[in-house]
């Protein structure tokens, strides 16, 4: 947890309301998401009780399972919940752009230019909580292994083409989660609170009508009570007013109400399966009653995860959201491509290269996300500067200097006037943000005596050769141990310390700087000791490419089938 939000955090037990820790949104919300509200059976966290699910948020689809032990009852359940959202999946499969990107030709080697699809938009799912969202993969895993009958017209259960089929899509959404800042599968909670802070703790803001509760209280109600009411109000019956479907039951909604309608239900099936009059009717009467209790634990969550949709609708959208959603994009798209060519589905297990590069690529997502939020909203970026990853002050003088190569580059020297405490040593890289997008480059030089800097002495400060001279630490004020963070203290700590920046690139490549690339003396500048586009290490070998111990092939003095295993003894059999 960073500094600033541990701030905002006590600042929201004092206020009694929960504080913003970003000033736009930084995930991207379709304009018509599917909500997906699932409910388990207690105990069994793959048996599925109900759901409520769709794209209105006025009519939703209920679907139960009756009993949820029947398993014929639960695959029928997963039949209907495949067509509520295959169709909502598929909408956005054929409305395409054509994009160009560079392939690799298989004949020449060489990177060639090619048109290829990339769809217009995506689908993207909705979860009140993570506990949702650990569901749908869970749904996935069940569901894409799913055997048809025209897949095997022998199987002796066989599954609706369209159950296997959202398994492997759930499976990609599910994975696609875990890449940070992704957005096609999302969890309310985690949206959410990246956006505000409360005055409780991570777990309890998995809760989302205490989340809310803080966010949004009534009038006149501290986040604090509005939260407790939320958490633990209950009615004359003992009931919850506010049931979490996070997605297990309520204990005493269970144990009240949910029992003994399942026992009602189980004796009209019962007696409807041996033909005695009006059993039909009381199993129609005993599911209507059971579709009703469901429904009661559903919709609650279902209004709250909508009013957070709203909440989150108020904050404008950050300047790279898009660049993240068309990742999204592209990953809806190849899957799409997959499903279409008729690959096999999601293996149990990835190999060890297809997980090294998982993990790679999330590991860069996350960098990149981190990099893009902060440039993307000044009180993130306020948090960076408090941690000493970044540093803005005011330009208070520019020197021009020129590179010593057989051809001179300009190599300006830009000393900036700030009270933050950032993390430097000599040498170190930054990097900052241009008035057109652009991203500059430079390196940390070193501290310069603030009233040399500011020209106090009757000259110029840091300008001239004098001035490259004090900031480079030759006249031995400063020198390297300023650079160092460590030393250099009364110039580096006080309150009015100056950063001397070479910058190294985005001048362009003539022998002067391009216009508006060197900062004037008066500008704000925000420098960075992050970079804004990380990128990933070097790529990974094919599998055939990687040794038998990594999934490659096996080594041609190792048996074929592995080592033999010992002989059978009397010891064998008791």
């Amino acid at each position: 947890m960073s500094l600033i939000t541990t701030l905002a955090r006590m600042e929201a037990v004092r206020e009694g309301r929960a504080q913003p820790l970003t000033t736009v949104r930084h995930r991207h919300l379709s304009e018509r998401p599917l909500a997906f509200v699932p409910l388990t059976t207690a105990g069994e966290a793959g048996a599925p009780l109900g759901a409520l699910v769709g794209t209105d948020r006025d009519a939703p689809r209920l679907l139960i399972v009756a009993q949820p032990r029947d398993r014929d009852l639960r695959f029928a359940f997963l039949a209907e919940l495949a067509e509520e959202i295959q169709p909502y999946l598929d909408s956005y499969a054929d409305e395409v752009e054509l994009e160009e990107r560079k392939e690799t030709d298989p004949e020449t080697g060489k990177k060639v230019p090619v048109q290829v699809e990339l769809c217009a938009d995506a689908p993207q799912l909705l979860v009140p909580s993570a506990a949702g969202v650990a569901f749908v993969r869970l749904l996935g895993r069940s569901m894409r292994f799913r055997r048809t009958a025209e897949q095997d017209p022998e199987t002796p259960f066989p599954a609706p083409a369209r159950v296997p089929l959202l398994g492997r899509w759930l499976t990609h959404y599910g994975e696609r989660s875990r890449v940070p800042g992704s957005c096609l599968l999302l969890s309310l909670t985690e949206l959410l609170s990246r956006h505000w802070a409360t005055g409780q703790s991570h777990l309890e803001d998995q809760h989302l009508g205490s989340l809310l509760a803080w966010i949004d209280p009534p009038e006149g109600v501290p986040g604090a009570e509005a939260a407790l009411r939320a958490e633990s109000e209950r009615d004359e019956h003992g009931l919850l007013r506010c049931p979490p479907a996070g997605p297990a039951t309520d204990p005493a909604f269970d144990n009240q109400l949910l029992a003994p309608a399942m026992s009602r239900y189980d004796a009209a099936r019962a007696e409807a399966s041996q033909g005695v009059a009006g059993a039909e009717a009381r199993l129609r009467l005993a599911e209507a009653e059971l579709r009703g209790l469901i429904a009661s634990q559903l919709r609650p969550t279902w209004d709250a995860l909508w009013h957070g949709v709203d909440l989150l609708r108020s904050l404008p959208e950050g300047a790279r959201v898009a660049e993240r959603w068309k990742r999204d994009r592209w990953s809806y798209t190849a899957h799409r491509d997959r499903v279409r060519a008729g690959e096999p589905p999601q293996p149990k297990r990835d190999d060890a290269v297809t997980a090294a590069q998982k993990l790679a690529a999330r590991e860069t997502a996350q960098a990149q996300l981190d990099a893009h939020e902060a440039l993307d909203d000044p009180l993130v970026m306020a948090g960076r500067r408090l941690a000493g990853e970044a540093f803005a002050g005011e330009v208070i003088d520019v020197e021009m200097a020129w590179s010593e190569a057989r051809v001179p580059r300009p190599r300006p020297l830009i000393t900036v006037r700030t009270e933050d405490r950032p993390h430097l040593a000599e040498r170190v890289k930054l990097h900052r943000v241009l008035a057109d997008g652009r991203a500059q480059s430079g390196e940390f030089v070193g501290f310069a005596r603030t009233d040399v800097a500011a020209g106090t002495d009757g000259t110029d400060g840091a300008t001239g050769t004098g001035g490259a001279d004090r900031a480079a630490g030759t006249d031995g004020t400063t020198g390297t141990g300023g650079a160092d963070g460590a030393g250099g203290a009364g110039d580096a700590d006080g309150p009015g310390r100056a950063l001397v920046v070479r910058l190294t690139g985005g001048m362009g490549r003539g022998k002067q700087p391009e216009p508006g690339s060197v900062p004037e003396k008066g500008d704000r500048v925000c420098w960075t000791l992050f970079e804004h586009a990380p990128r990933g290490g070097p790529e990974l070998p094919d599998p055939e490419s990687t040794p038998w111990t990594h999934g490659g092939p096996p080594d041609a003095a190792a048996p074929a089938h592995g080592p033999e295993p010992d002989p059978m003894t009397e010891e064998d059999y008791l």
